[in-house]
């Protein structure tokens, strides 16, 4: 096509890509999923999990503690009895999220010898798939990944939808997605990386999703119990959260069409893959490092709120006048999610010589809402789960290409239950 003519058809396109904002309100048409008052998250009926954030009193949002609920079990008291009893719970959440209630003993030990039996990869899919294809985005990989065990998949009707089938694919993906996450992340590695070494651990039976992640990553299989709980957690923070969310909903859309489990669990991950969803916990570590190479004394408190004024005036950061890490479509006082990684990350930050970073952290989420107060009049503005997500990866030692991998392994049993 000629200069001219180019020029010529992109105006022309132009032309049509902007409209008069008024038409919104005037013909009563959605931003997405919200309404114009910030309600409206939810798309369709669920009672698989509820956010709740605030109280309505005659019209008027009134903020309250933020809450989440997983099949009517606060996440608090899930996490808790995970501690309380030295053992991992994300195995056990996923099972309350499939199947509608928490498992007993027996039942939880079957669901987990179901996951270590799908361990292994099919016949060549390391070398054919992963070795040979390498991704720089490892979320891409996890897509490919998941549509081709499609073709693995032994089931007669593998496009007939029934209970019995779509759990199995859901326990499948649980169990061999931390693998693909990080063989893919290596196979990478070696690619673009002059010396990264590429090495493939065996499956090891008795591991947790958490302690699996880990034993695959590490050259040298080792990982501390503390490293393990707080990946755990992490997984257990990130498995549900309403029916709203972008990636949920590509899963219920795709569902509705009537088409296979793992067609409909890769558009998630595609939907998860993006920045505005999946990868915001990246954007914190970038505005953190950030604010420590513009702020002089981080110590100093006022130092540090002048910087949060300056980016919600666009003068500082990416231009965008968003604190990430600050801020929730539901929560207004608090969010759950946060609160648990704050009291549950402490102890590691400081062993792991973390401690600055974290008290840094703890000093945005205290200051930014009173700058959002002074700048926006805004007062119910809290931290979210991003805020402190990004440094447990650090404290992991994980790289940033693993951040949105570990969002979409942990938000398997999630999709599964809207799913179904």
């Amino acid at each position: 096509m000629s200069d001219s003519r180019e020029s010529e058809v992109f105006q022309h396109f132009g032309a049509y890509s902007g409209y008069d904002q008024s038409y919104y309100s005037h013909f009563n048409v959605k931003r997405g999923l919200r309404n114009a008052d910030g309600t409206g998250v939810v798309a369709g009926i669920t009672s698989i999990s509820n956010v709740h954030g605030y109280l309505t009193d005659e019209g008027v949002r009134v903020p309250d503690e933020g809450r989440l609920t997983l099949r009517g079990y606060d996440i608090e008291d899930l996490v808790d009895a995970a501690a309380a009893e030295d053992r991992p719970g994300y195995e056990e959440l996923a099972y309350l999220l499939i199947a509608g209630d928490l498992p007993k003993r027996a039942e939880l030990d079957r669901f987990n010898a179901a996951i270590d039996g799908y361990r292994d990869l099919p016949n060549g899919f390391v070398n054919n798939l992963i070795m040979n294809y390498p991704s720089e985005n490892v979320m891409n990989m996890m897509a490919r990944s998941v549509l081709m065990l499609y073709a693995a998949d032994g089931a007669d009707e593998i496009d007939a939808i029934n209970e019995r089938h779509e759990v199995e694919v859901a326990v499948q993906l649980l169990s061999r997605l931390p693998r693909i996450a990080a063989l893919s992340y290596l196979a990478s590695r070696q690619r673009t990386v002059a010396g990264s070494p590429m090495y493939i651990n065996p499956p090891k039976p008795g591991l947790s999703t958490a302690e699996t992640f880990l034993y695959m990553l590490r050259h040298d299989m080792q990982y501390t119990a503390e490293e393990a709980r707080m990946l755990d957690i992490m997984l257990m923070l990130h498995a549900e959260h309403g029916g709203g969310n972008n990636s949920t909903f590509t899963t219920r859309v795709l569902t509705s069409s009537g088409t296979d489990a793992y067609s409909a669990y890769a558009g998630g991950i595609c939907s998860l893959k993006g920045p505005r969803h999946g990868g915001a916990n990246i954007k914190v570590v970038d505005q953190r490092r950030d604010l420590m190479e513009q702020v002089q004394d981080t110590d100093d408190e006022g130092q540090v709120a002048d910087y949060l004024r300056r980016v919600l005036k666009k003068e500082a950061f990416d231009g965008s006048g968003l604190v990430y890490g600050m801020g929730h479509a539901v929560y207004t006082l608090s969010d759950p999610r946060a609160v648990i990684l704050r009291t549950n990350a402490e102890h590691l930050a400081y062993e792991q010589g973390f401690g600055d970073d974290f008290k840094l952290l703890c000093a945005v989420e205290r200051l930014a809402p009173q700058v959002f107060a002074e700048e926006k009049g805004n007062k119910n503005v809290c931290a979210n789960v991003d805020l402190f997500s990004g440094l447990i990866y650090r404290m992991l030692g994980l790289s940033v290409d693993l951040y949105t991998p570990l969002f979409a392994i942990s938000r398997i049993p999630g999709w599964c239950a809207h799913r179904i």
